[in-house]
């Protein structure tokens, strides 16, 4: 019975998806083991080491459904390792003795380590994916609302206004970046592990290159320097982007939490009936898929703190920081896949209201452009003085509960220097958006989108 979120029947779809964990599943784990043994056989078998037949025997019963799984499981109970038991059951099934010849010059952790390579490069397939989705997502929102005048904030409160299609491409930026990030990252990430019990080929003489890379050409991974048996910077790299990723993902989450509350309603994530309905307030719509990124993030943050502290290893071999791989890689994929998943939801169906967008922008009466009735008044006053004026007429705006504009218009020392169609210009938030559309224009030209 599943006991953890991961796996449930109940909840695994929501903090995880089914392409992901079928990546990180058992059977599937323990195929690419065989599919390690099985490339090693074949390439062992080209380079003369060892018969032919051998490697066509191994190639041929290195298949999880004929293993006996449950004596592979109480082997792995016994030994407290997986490679040991699955090479006493690939050996007990292969005729004629031909298995003697698995596993030929190998060690555990080369076996474990190169089926890890295997496991990365489909897990960050599905990754390059949904970050290619979502960035087609975020570039389709950007370029709506290149210029949907919205407020800015900044310490939670109004600051100057921007545009919802800038606050997208703001998010768009985040997610680019990581797509460069998996690129680079992938050819450290993809190494074959191939290199004996203290990782210098010891026990295949001067033909150890040869082997591996016959075995990293078998199974089209990288063929390292040195042996990384103990440094596990590439891993730990790995999951530390996934920490990158979802921190991206809750940033975008949060936002667009805060903008659906019930006193900004700026977006909402998708309807659907039902979707986030509380059990008692039938006025409810809750921002299911944000708080699941913010969760996620949090999750997935913690295992990068545990990846990191497990680069600390021992000697040649570790004595056991490497464990906290098996347990904290498969988890922080699911959840990361679960992330991308919610997102890529909630943003192809982002429900957005530009004419709540106005009214917010109108909250402060007129005050949110305060600083371009200052920077409009600079070179007549000089900047300081300019910056006192307002300040004083933005007192007595809240003082008074009167628009920034009627305030201004009454001042002899504004209407001097601007005329009222100057200074009503200047009071329009859409009219002082900065750069905001052409930053668009230029993230979305230098991403190709």
């Amino acid at each position: 019975m599943a006991s953890s979120v991961i796996d449930s029947e109940i909840f695994r779809d929501l903090f995880g998806t089914g392409a992901m964990r079928a990546v990180f599943a058992d059977e599937a784990l323990v195929q690419r083991y065989l599919d390690v043994e099985a490339a090693l056989a074949r390439a062992q078998a080209r380079l003369g080491i060892i018969p032919e037949e051998a490697a066509r025997e191994i190639t041929a019963q290195a298949r999880v459904e004929n293993l006996d799984f449950d004596a592979y499981k109480q082997g792995v109970g016994r030994v407290f390792y997986p490679i040991l038991p699955l090479v006493e059951g690939l050996v007990a099934i292969c005729r004629d003795g031909l298995g003697e010849y698995c596993h030929w010059g190998a060690t555990t952790q080369d076996i474990m380590d190169t089926a890890l390579s295997l496991q990365l490069r489909e897990a960050l397939a599905l990754i390059e994916a949904d970050l290619e989705a979502l960035s087609a997502t975020l570039a389709a929102l950007a370029r709506a609302h290149r210029d949907t005048p919205m407020a800015g904030r900044s310490h939670l409160q109004q600051a100057l206004p921007v545009t919802f299609g800038y606050k997208a491409a703001v998010w768009l930026s985040g997610i680019e970046r990581h797509r460069v990030r998996l690129a680079e990252i992938r050819p450290r990430a993809t190494l074959v592990e191939f290199a004996g019990a203290a990782g210098t080929l010891a026990s295949l003489g001067q033909r150890g290159f040869e082997v591996q890379a016959a075995l990293a050409e078998e199974l089209g991974l990288g063929q390292p320097e040195i042996a990384w048996h103990v440094m596990r910077d590439n891993v730990a790299e790995t999951v530390s982007f996934l920490g990158l990723l979802t921190g991206t993902l809750a940033k975008i989450g949060t936002d667009v939490l805060l903008m659906m509350q019930s006193e900004v309603g700026e977006v909402f994530e998708p309807f659907a009936h039902g979707r986030g309905a509380s059990s008692t307030m039938p006025q409810k719509r809750n921002p299911v898929s944000c708080e699941l990124l913010i969760i996620a993030a949090k999750a997935v943050r913690q295992n990068v703190a545990m990846m990191l502290d497990a680069m600390v290893q021992d000697h040649e071999r570790a004595s056991g920081p490497w464990h906290v791989e098996w347990l904290a890689l498969p988890q922080t994929f699911i959840l990361a896949a679960g992330a991308l998943s919610q997102a890529r939801a909630m943003l192809d169906g982002l429900v957005v209201d530009k004419q709540r967008m106005l009214r917010n922008l109108d909250l402060t009466n007129g005050l949110i452009v305060s600083e371009a009735v200052m920077m409009g008044l600079a070179p007549h006053i000089g900047r300081q003085i300019a910056h006192d004026l307002v300040y004083d007429a933005c007192r007595d705006a809240v003082t008074a509960g009167r628009p920034l504009y009627d305030v201004l218009a009454d001042m002899p020392a504004v209407t001097d220097k601007l005329s009222l169609d100057e200074i009503r210009s200047l009071c329009d938030p859409a009219n002082y958006t900065g750069l905001a559309g052409e930053m668009v224009d230029r993230l979305l030209a230098a991403v190709g989108r």
